[in-house]
């Protein structure tokens, strides 16, 4: 038979490519791992819904989500944060002040849990790259600003 013949909604939804995995390490906070857990459930249930409604775009597109996420959860490597760390490294809180006297807070995350509006900051990010391995009292560049880290906690 001739495609012609078949209803659009009988070929179902083109697949998605799937979400590009990052090629840097998969290092999570245990509430980065939380966040992950949470969002695979949050999914499962999304698909499970769309599929029940016969809803095949939003099915592939929840699906590739679904993809993404549980590979995330796959690939994760939970860090433990010191509680008092003499050096900045993955999963530390950061003060710094800036040369206006504004203090700013910037935690170093996982890809997954960042979100800069709230000072969580990926570790890949040239930030914090620049920040890795600083101590207390060194200066360092913040949005082309001199900063100097104020403190350091887990």
């Amino acid at each position: 038979m001739s495609r012609a013949f078949v209803r659009e909604d009988d070929l179902g939804a083109e697949p998605l490519p799937d979400r590009q995995q990052s090629e840097h390490p998969n290092l999570v906070t245990p509430r980065g791992m939380q966040l992950l857990e949470q969002r695979v459930r949050e999914l499962e249930e999304q698909l499970r819904s769309a599929r029940e409604s016969d809803d095949k775009d939003l099915a592939a597109r929840v699906a590739r989500d679904l993809r993404y996420f549980a590979a995330r959860r796959g690939s994760a490597q939970g860090v433990s944060v010191d509680p008092a760390p003499q050096r900045v490294r993955f999963g530390v809180c950061v003060k710094l002040r800036l040369a206006n006297g504004t203090v700013r807070e910037l935690r170093l995350v996982g890809e997954d849990e960042a979100d800069p509006a709230a000072g969580l900051l990926s570790y890949v990010s040239p930030l914090a790259q620049s920040l890795l391995g600083r101590e207390a009292g060194e200066e360092v560049r913040f949005l082309g600003e001199p900063a100097q880290i104020e403190s350091l906690r887990g």
